[in-house]
């Protein structure tokens, strides 16, 4: 059970046959009359979001929501397959289940599937993703003004705004929770500017033989990226 008086952002709690999350609170002492607690609270099964005021010595059952990480696979029609990164088991969810901020999901990402008594409720897709602009008006160089911005699709067919020096092909970075465009991705670094590839194993003069069973080494050649 949790009171009234121990409210805090995030705490989760059942009433009137619905589950409630915390998102705003405040402990109001007026000069008369008795104490209370002013909130703001979200039906975590539909989303909804109410401002409701409670007596400190209000109790309620503590809700447990279970958030476990799965892999986003694929969707076929309507359903949408997730794999549990720990079993494997594959858990086909609805798209009605879906937030909007899931058109920022692509295949392979790791979300949160949120149920409650084993029943999915919700889907939290990673809080910033990486993706590809597949579609935007030409960039200009030289032209950073961050105030100014431009319609583009992204690679999972979302639309956002970003600035005007993006182009087409460029990686961004996105905040899921409001769906705006953060910079442009970092790019991956090669610390020693080389690859090593494998040619061939010693004493055969073939790629892919068994490695020699006397030496036990492979020879590699580095080739300049």
């Amino acid at each position: 059970m949790v009171s009234a008086g121990d409210f805090r952002n995030g705490i989760t709690f059942e009433m009137d046959g619905n589950v409630y999350s915390i998102i705003e609170f405040q402990h109001v002492k007026p000069g008369k009359g008795a104490a209370f607690v002013r909130t703001k609270i979200r039906n975590v099964i539909t989303g909804s979001v109410v401002e409701k005021t409670f007596n400190p010595n209000d109790k309620y059952p503590t809700a447990f929501i279970d958030r476990k990480d799965m892999q986003y696979l694929y969707n076929d029609g309507d359903l949408y397959y997730f794999m549990d990164l720990e079993s494997y088991e594959q858990l086909p969810i609805n798209k009605s289940v879906l937030g909007d901020n899931f058109k920022f999901v692509k295949e392979n990402m790791e979300c949160k599937v949120l149920s409650y008594k084993g029943s999915v409720f919700g889907v939290e897709p990673p809080f910033f993703v990486e993706l590809q602009v597949t579609k935007t008006d030409p960039g200009f160089k030289g032209d950073t003004a961050t105030n100014a911005t431009k319609p583009a699709t992204l690679e999972t067919g979302a639309e956002i705004k970003v600035p005007l020096f993006i182009d087409e092909g460029e990686m961004i970075r996105v905040d899921t929770r409001t769906g705006e465009y953060m910079e442009r991705a970092k790019p991956i670094l090669f610390i020693c500017g080389f690859l090593f590839l494998e040619v061939d194993c010693e004493g055969s003069g073939k790629k892919g033989s068994p490695i020699n069973s006397e030496t036990n080494k492979t020879n590699f050649k580095e080739v300049q990226v």
